[in-house]
């Protein structure tokens, strides 16, 4: 609990800056996440994020240097070469994008490795430290570093606040940006300046291996959560926020313990929670509506033949056995007791002793879904000429879907038909 303490209080220099240091480059970095998800490039971003390196080999062999602006600048031009490189492939060959993503990918990491071991060998006492920027090494945040990252991101989300709307269009629907006059190629260009940048300043904290993962991950959080692109944003920043302090925690109690790694595996984590639990397109939130729907699908059938029941012999107010019930259609008696009760519990039928009775609401729920079978069945019958032996099943699975205004489209479609291919009266 000591160590907890010490942690948020930042009281630490060290500390302080490792933890704003990336706070700063996973937010800035799942922004730009965002952009790079809807455009389906998210391998991009992994080809960007091995591409870098032979940029930051080549401005230190340059420069002799390894002030964090410069290797900056060379990472910078080095990542657009990998995404020109990229265009490039697939504009001129018959390569699809994963394939010229592979190409680029392998060819910048293998030059940069091969540059890194050069320079390993080279005898320069300045090149201690570059290996880092394989797997990350946040913990050698310096304040320097803070400055000159900060700079950068300020700078990206400037742009991104300036042309939020114009880089939204632009993901969602490319061809209406064309047609509104905007300038597509040069916004491409600018978000794919923008996806460099948010590599570059990222590989600090978590290293060109892992850089892929911190760009895309957040915004597959965001988009678990929602359909709204600046809600989206906010929850993948802030899912970024959260690994990162968690991933700085296990780092500062457990020195041997990389940062990175420790990063990414927590947002990793996050990203399963939310394709667990998220309340709309999560796993379990999807099978729950399926029980639902299925539930659903069960008590309207239910309910069709107490209707069914009652316009054969003229009586909807019959009351009706589980035996009579369970002979008019294929149940077992665990599943329509089931069935009863919740058909009871939503006020469709009342019990009546041993026997149930359809109630008003039920009446009309049940002449519903027996309308909208013997419509679709009509409507396959004289639009799709099937033959009326084979439109049963098929009605019997489409009927439950059918919305008011859809049946009555079909009934309009068929000028108002009062009898079904079997000869039964369509009720009104």
């Amino acid at each position: 609990m000591k160590e907890f303490w010490q942690f948020i209080s930042l009281t630490d220099a060290n500390v302080r800056n490792v933890v704003l240091g990336v706070m700063l480059l996973s937010a800035t970095s799942a922004v730009v996440g965002c952009f790079a998800f809807l455009r389906k490039r998210s391998l991009v971003g992994d080809a960007v994020a091995h591409a870098v390196l032979p940029g930051i080999c080549l401005a230190f062999m340059i420069t002799l240097t390894k002030n964090p602006l410069v290797l900056l600048l060379g990472a910078s031009l080095s990542g657009l070469a990998s995404i020109y490189s990229i265009d490039l492939i697939t504009k001129n060959s018959k390569l699809k994008a994963d394939a010229a993503v592979a190409i680029v990918l392998s060819v910048f990491f293998g030059l940069g490795l091969v540059l890194l071991s050069h320079i390993q060998h080279s005898g320069n006492a300045s090149q201690s430290g570059l290996d880092k920027f394989l797997f990350g090494k946040a913990a050698s945040l310096t304040l320097d570093d803070i400055y000159s990252f900060a700079s950068v991101a300020i700078i990206m989300l400037i742009v991104v606040l300036l042309f939020y709307k114009e880089f939204k269009i632009l993901c969602f629907d490319s061809k209406y940006a064309h047609t509104l006059g905007l300038p597509v190629s040069v916004l491409e260009m600018l978000l794919s300046l923008l996806t460099v940048l948010a590599v570059v300043i990222g590989i600090q904290a978590v290293g060109v291996v892992l850089m892929a993962a911190m760009l895309i991950t957040p915004a597959v959080v965001g988009r678990s959560f929602t359909n709204n692109l600046t809600s989206m944003i906010f929850i993948a920043a802030f899912s970024a926020i959260i690994s990162s302090l968690a991933g700085t925690y296990v780092s500062f109690i457990e020195s041997s313990m990389p940062t990175g790694p420790w990063i990414v595996f927590f947002m990793s984590m996050i990203a399963f929670l939310a394709f667990m639990f998220a309340p709309k397109k999560g796993i379990l939130s999807k099978y729950i509506k399926q029980l639902q729907n299925k539930a659903k699908i069960r008590e309207e059938n239910l309910l069709k033949i107490f209707y069914n029941l009652g316009e054969k012999e003229g009586n909807f107010t019959q009351s009706r056995t589980v035996n009579e019930l369970s002979m008019a259609k294929n149940y077992n008696f665990t599943n329509i007791y089931s069935l009863l009760f919740s058909l009871r519990r939503h006020g469709y039928i009342e019990k009546n002793g041993n026997a149930y009775t359809l109630t008003k609401a039920g009446y009309q729920k049940g002449k519903r879904v027996t309308k909208a079978h013997r419509l679709w069945e009509s409507y396959l019958s004289e639009h799709l000429l099937i033959p009326a032996d084979h439109v049963h099943h098929n009605a019997d699975a489409v009927e439950h879907l059918i919305s008011p205004e859809l049946e009555q489209e079909i009934r309009n479609s068929l000028t108002n038909p009062n009898l079904d291919p079997h000869q039964t009266k369509i009720p009104k």
